[in-house]
């Protein structure tokens, strides 16, 4: 039997095999058998797959000598190729050439394949003489027959690819985070002062509010909303600040006089007052172990309890008064803004500043280190300047900065996200959300009829509280958990009751 009555049978015998060698019964010869009722007559009905290649012994009518193979393999004509991606309909060649590449294909295929892949007709996918799939693809890969249309729920176009779905599907962006745009609590806060180089409120550790009001400071605690007078200062002396320690058990108290106390919370005693500024202290920072104090003297002290004396350094740089101040979360750098339009960073074992600021162009009272990145310093300026500056206070230089449209009064850095909050005055009274390094405005909160002054937030870094000239502490949930990201629950229904603070 030669090559084209092979290729017509579709099966590939061996040379030394005839046509007639291996004889199947047709049913409609004979009657219905069972399952087990074939009558394979053929020499091969007794045999194992070790004495096939005894056939070379039986007649050919080719040739008198032949060997043959111990296995079976079938013409690849007769097989639906098409259907796993061996092959594809032939495209147009382009113009200017590309005859050579398809005739080196074919023949590199023809080689790799044998002589009947990619020159016979595919019944299925009526193929004749095409050019076969590239062999470099994946030969096992299922190729289904028709694509989705355009309106098809599983079209690529549909899933935001143009082309083939070999690649992963992109997952859609996540929505932005819900914002509740009325705060959850509101306390009033009679004799709130309205001046801008004051820090009138402070949340501590252990969920308890401190709030400055006139001469007296109140404590409230946010677990059970109970109000404590912690002190009162007298006619003749009025509070200009209050920070907490960062265990939250002890907090300070520059007043107006120039001195700072340090009271402590749980007993409400006064456990010491130190001295050594000519004029009022507006300012107050904790780090570990010291207690920096500015105040409108233009000096920076510091104080630390485990020695007798009032205070232990004194940093001067600042030409006006000092309004903000603020640790790094190392204990390793100081920032300090005042009224001079400058940021001076300072370090633990120099008395003069190894940085100095001067791009903002007014009072520089909100500063914020990140707790995210180290040496990242984010600062605010006021009426004339309106611009969130970030600062990379390794190399001294200024990362971005930002226009905000009006007075920044302060700034707190989120430790639950990369986001960072920000309150402002003249002219819209805004509280605003921010994802860094973006700077995308993530909400923008308004309530205060006055400039938003005071800002802290609360231990688990959910929720913080805004302070005005209005007279009113405004509660806002604004960031997520720590552990569960998710939407911030609106509770808005909260603010239907107002509870004073005194």
């Amino acid at each position: 039997m030669d090559a084209s009555q092979r290729r017509k049978s579709g099966i590939n015998l061996p040379a030394s095999m005839s046509e007639t060698s291996l004889r199947l019964d047709n049913f409609s010869s004979s009657p219905r058998r069972g399952p087990s009722s074939f009558n394979l007559s053929s020499p091969l009905k007794s045999m194992s797959p070790r004495t096939i290649s005894n056939l070379s012994s039986s007649p050919s009518p080719s040739k008198s000598v032949a060997v043959c193979s111990d296995r079976f393999i079938p013409c690849r004509s007769s097989s639906r190729l098409h259907t796993f991606g061996l092959i594809e309909k032939s495209s147009p060649v382009k113009e200017g050439g590309g005859g050579g590449s398809e005739a080196y294909t074919r023949l590199l295929k023809s080689e790799l394949f044998g002589t009947d892949f990619g020159f016979s007709d595919f019944s299925a996918g009526n193929v004749k003489g095409g050019s076969p799939m590239s062999p470099s693809r994946n030969m096992l890969r299922f190729k289904t027959e028709h694509s989705p249309g355009p309106n098809s729920p599983f079209s690529p176009s549909i899933l935001g690819q143009d082309c083939g779905l070999s690649g992963e599907v992109s997952t859609p962006p996540k929505p932005p985070r819900k914002v509740p745009k009325t705060p959850h609590k509101v306390l009033d806060a009679p004799s709130l002062q309205d001046d801008f180089y004051l820090n009138l409120v402070d949340w501590s550790s252990q969920n308890v509010l401190a709030v400055g009001l006139g001469t007296c400071v109140y404590l409230w605690s946010a677990s059970n909303s109970k109000v404590t007078r912690l002190c009162d200062l007298g006619p003749n002396d009025g509070v200009c600040s209050v920070q907490w320690t960062r265990e939250g058990s002890y907090i300070s108290i520059g007043t107006n006089l120039g001195q700072v106390q340090i009271w402590d919370g749980t007993q409400c005693k006064r456990v010491r007052t130190m001295g050594g500024h000519q004029t009022r202290t507006g300012v107050l920072a904790w780090s570990s172990r010291i207690l920096s104090s500015g105040s409108r003297d233009r000096n920076i002290l510091q104080h630390d309890l485990r020695v007798p004396s009032d205070f232990i350094s004194k940093l001067v740089g600042h030409k006006s008064e000092v309004c903000g101040l603020k640790w790094s979360h190392d204990d390793r750098e100081l920032a300090s803004g005042g009224n001079d339009n400058q940021l001076l960073v300072w370090n633990q074992q120099s008395q003069q500043p190894i940085l100095k600021l001067t791009e903002h162009t007014a009072a520089v009272k909100a500063i914020a280190w990140s707790p995210h990145q180290s040496g990242l310093l984010a600062s605010g300026g006021g009426t004339a300047d309106r611009c969130i500056r970030f600062w990379n206070t390794t190399s001294g230089n200024q990362i971005n900065s930002m226009d905000t449209g009006s007075q920044v009064c302060n700034l707190v850095w989120s430790k639950n996200v990369n986001e960072l909050v920000s309150t402002h005055g003249y002219s819209q009274n805004q509280i605003m959300v921010w994802k860094y390094p973006s700077m995308a405005k993530v909400a923008t909160l308004t309530g205060h009829s006055l400039r938003v002054l005071y800002l802290a937030m609360s231990p688990d870094g959910q929720t913080i509280v805004t302070g005005a000239g209005d007279e009113t502490l405004r509660f806002w949930n604004v960031f997520p958990s720590m552990k569960t990201p998710a939407p911030v629950k609106d509770t808005g229904l909260w603010s239907l009751g107002r509870t004073q603070i005194r």
